[in-house]
């Protein structure tokens, strides 16, 4: 008799953590319903889940009028990623591979997490003007740090055998870089470039609200004292939206790991 676990048994054991996400969101649906129900609080205030589940449907499938503003705040979040990759990548290799411009800029970097996005909004209209250009530069700004810290930290923690092996074999810096340092940091990457889309999300409605541009932002904004339940739903989209892009890039990240894993 074998005692190889079968694939059947893991599959099963695994549902029940499958399923946790299903079970905590209804969770917060019941205790959301009960509150909204019996606190007294008016539905102007905090409407019921049947009140922004309706204009969830209204929103997204009839007439589904939430689609377009979606689509605009994707795009800009998703430039605003592909600059600040553009940016950090790059940067981190310098940083690993040069003390000098380690020891230069390392200082420097917290001071871009202390600035808040609201307070860059009004320069980079200023720089850039107002329109698409700005929100991008606001998304690329929020996404700047965190790709650059993962791949800073992906990069010096890569292992160095296959590097002496490679230099031992006569690779030069950039096949080095290209085929062993990269790809061996690149679960690291990818866990900075998660949270970095997130927060691009987050840049391009906050530069819609301040900036102006035709997306969640000026949604929320148009909602705002008129529309509470389609407030909320504006809102669930925005998470449920982060959450997609979050897990499939939590996804990919799972599969790099068991390539790049000895």
């Amino acid at each position: 008799m074998s005692d190889k676990p079968s694939s059947t048994g893991t599959r099963v054991r695994r549902w029940p953590l499958t399923l946790a996400p299903v079970w905590l969101g209804l969770a917060l649906v019941a205790a959301w319903f009960l509150v909204a129900r019996w606190s007294g609080v008016r539905a102007v205030l905090l409407p019921g889940p049947g009140a922004v589940g309706r204009a969830l449907v209204d929103g997204l499938v009839f007439p589904g009028h939430y689609w377009p503003y979606l689509a605009t705040t994707f795009d800009e979040a998703f430039r605003g990623c592909l600059v600040g990759s553009a940016v950090a990548l790059p940067l981190a290799v310098v940083i690993v591979h040069s003390r000098w411009v380690s020891a230069a800029v390392t200082p420097f970097l917290g001071a871009t997490q202390a600035i808040p996005a609201v307070a860059l909004a009004p320069l980079l209209v200023l720089w850039v003007g107002y329109g698409l250009k700005a929100i991008v530069a606001l998304c690329a700004l929020m996404v700047f740090f965190p790709i650059l810290v993962s791949a800073v930290v992906g990069l010096r923690t890569v292992d160095r055998r296959p590097l002496e092996a490679a230099s031992l074999d006569g690779a030069g810096f950039w096949a080095r870089l290209w085929h062993f340092e990269l790809p061996l940091a690149a679960p690291t990457i990818l866990a900075g470039t998660r949270n970095g889309f997130t927060l691009s999300i987050t840049g391009a409605v906050v530069g819609e609200m301040v900036i102006g541009g035709p997306g969640l932002g000026q949604l929320v904004m148009a909602q705002q004292g008129r529309d509470t339940p389609g407030l909320f739903a504006s809102v669930i989209i925005m998470a449920l939206a982060a959450s997609a892009v979050y897990s499939l890039i939590t996804w990919l990240e799972k599969k790099v790991s068991a390539r790049v894993r000895p």
